[in-house]
Order: C-alpha cells, then sequence, then structure tokens
C-alpha cells in the first residue's frame, strides 16, 4: 500500500513542477492589445 501511496505523490509532485515549468516558459501570457474609449465625466 505504501508503494501506491508514494507512486501517486511522485505523479503528483512532477505534475505540479511540469505546470510550474509550463507556466514559466511563456506560453500561459495572453495577448495584449490597447483599448481606448472616451469618458464622459458629468462635473459641475
Amino acid at each position: 500500500m505504501w508503494r501506491v501511496i508514494r507512486l501517486l505523490l511522485v505523479i503528483i509532485l512532477l505534475g505540479v513542477l511540469g505546470l510550474i515549468g509550463y507556466s514559466y516558459s511563456g506560453y500561459l501570457v495572453p495577448a495584449q492589445q490597447n483599448i481606448t474609449a472616451p469618458v464622459d465625466l458629468d462635473v459641475d
């Protein structure tokens, strides 16, 4: 039973490390664009 738990922990650890590496690789960066819109202020 201990072998199964250890294998599961190793798989989870590798998954977390893979997700961290994937996020730092730059593939999770969203596309950016500039948006300009006029704002009407009702100031008296």
